[in-house]
């Protein structure tokens, strides 16, 4: 597919640091009505992904994420993504609230 421009990339997660978006991509594996949802919101900025498109690269920059962060964890510095700081704000309180949610 077309390479992700960084407006897009941008656009791709303001779209998923929605708190209604997050919490249906954390109920759920079969997420195709989802990323449709996520597509079609993409589209409202004039941006032009189908739905496998939006769930290749959300999983692309979660597994990214995950690699810098588990680096990071490790004491190394070298690894670094361009959204970090992004994903690390809805990722990192999604899996402190499960954190917190298996507690009960």
């Amino acid at each position: 597919g077309k390479h992700w421009t960084v407006n897009e990339v941008r656009a791709l997660i303001r779209i998923w640091s929605d708190k209604n978006i997050q919490q249906q991509l954390e109920g759920t594996v079969r997420n195709k009505r989802i990323f449709e949802q996520v597509a079609a919101r993409l589209q409202k900025f004039g941006i032009d992904r189908d739905w496998k498109q939006c769930r290749t690269k959300y999983k692309n920059l979660k597994h990214e994420y995950k690699s810098v962060k588990s680096a990071q964890d490790s004491g190394s510095t070298s690894k670094s993504m361009k959204f970090f700081h992004e994903l690390d704000a809805i990722l990192r309180h999604s899996t402190m609230e499960h954190a917190s949610k298996s507690d009960n």
